[in-house]
């Protein structure tokens, strides 16, 4: 008889903290938690907020790619394809607006692009006048090579700088990613593989850094 007053006491107790229990724990919550915690291991930057991600619906991003080398910097567009496709899923994906690389080579002469990978600011603010964009986002690829000390192999340093200004060419965010290859010297093709696996985390960056410091603030006009 004892127990089984004890076994109802202990249930009336239960049902009476369950609403409570339920209340504090939310399914969306630890999702969400879940979601930035695998976001920042993969990508290495923190997630972005939907209200960052809100400010960002109607501005539009163009993007430029080129590598620095030894001889110079190559900005012809058309060699980096896979790049910015693979860049522009990612602005995508956190809010931005994109062009697509046609628009963009139909509208910007590739002196021009060629002047603002020469840190020219009046290119810059040629460039988004004549495409109407809100940002300019910059990737530069650069590599080094080196003979392993160890293994007396080929060894290729590859990393990809970004820069993300506003239309008047102020700068908003620098971000960068790097790899090491032991393949060869295929340098695009490991700036492909870099985007792929960090583009997430750099742009989360770039997004955050955007909404922390240069987006404009709710309720004041423009």
């Amino acid at each position: 008889m004892r127990r089984s007053t004890a076994r109802l006491a202990l249930s009336l107790m239960l049902v009476s903290l369950a609403p409570s229990a339920l209340a504090a724990f939310s399914f969306s919550e630890e999702e969400d938690k879940q979601k930035a915690a695998e976001g920042a291991k993969k990508g290495g930057g923190a997630a972005v907020s939907s209200a960052c991600r809100e400010s960002l619906k109607n501005r539009k991003v163009m993007v430029v790619v080129g590598q620095r080398t030894a001889r110079g910097t190559d900005a012809n567009q058309s060699t980096y394809g896979s790049h910015f496709g693979a860049i522009n899923k990612r602005l995508k994906k956190f809010g931005f607006n994109t062009y697509t690389q046609e628009e963009i080579t139909a509208q910007i002469a590739q002196a021009e692009i060629d002047a603002y990978f020469r840190n020219d600011p009046d290119a810059a603010l040629n460039a988004s006048k004549k495409m109407g964009a809100d940002f300019i986002l910059r990737g530069v690829i650069s590599s080094r090579s080196a003979i392993n000390p160890v293994l007396r192999i080929p060894e290729v340093y590859v990393s990809m700088g970004f820069t993300l200004t506003a239309a008047d060419g102020k700068t908003i965010s620098d971000a960068s990613a790097s790899a090491d290859s032991y393949s060869g010297t295929d340098t695009l093709g490991m700036a492909l593989i870099l985007v792929n696996e960090q583009a997430d985390g750099v742009v989360a960056r770039l997004a955050n850094d955007y909404c922390r410091h240069a987006a404009p603030a709710k309720g004041k006009s423009k």
